[in-house]
C-alpha cells in the first residue's frame, strides 16, 4: 500500500492526511477531486462526516447560554483529539474507522 498514488499524483497517505487538515472543507475538496483511490475517498468522507457533524452540533449547542458554551468547549477538545488521531492514522496508511461514522464513510465513499 505504501507508495500508492492518487489520481492527483500524491501519495495516498499524504492525500489522506490532507483530507483532515481543514476538517470538512479539505475533506470535501479531496472527495470531489479524487475519483479512483478508495483510501483517500474514505478518509475524505470520514472527515466530512466527523468535522461537519461536530461543526453543526457545536453551532447549535453554543446558542444555549453558559451550558452551551461549556459543552461547545468540550466538543472543541474532542475535535482537536480526533483531528490529530485521524491525521496520524491516515499518514500511517491505516484504514482507521471511527465507530458508526467509519461505516457511513465507507458506505458513501464508494
Amino acid at each position: 500500500m505504501a507508495g500508492d498514488k492518487t489520481s492527483m499524483g500524491l501519495e495516498q497517505n499524504i492525500a489522506g492526511l490532507l483530507s483532515y487538515v481543514l476538517g470538512w472543507i479539505t475533506g470535501l475538496v479531496f472527495f470531489l477531486l479524487e475519483k479512483e483511490n478508495k483510501f483517500v475517498r474514505f478518509h475524505a468522507m470520514q472527515s466530512i462526516i466527523v468535522f461537519g457533524g461536530l461543526t453543526v452540533i457545536s453551532l447549535i449547542i453554543s446558542i444555549i447560554p453558559l451550558l452551551g458554551w461549556v459543552v461547545s468547549s468540550l466538543l472543541s477538545i474532542l475535535a482537536l483529539v480526533l483531528w490529530i488521531l485521524l491525521m496520524i492514522k491516515a499518514y500511517q496508511n491505516v484504514w482507521f474507522k471511527l465507530p458508526l461514522v467509519g461505516d457511513l464513510a465507507e458506505k458513501y465513499s464508494k
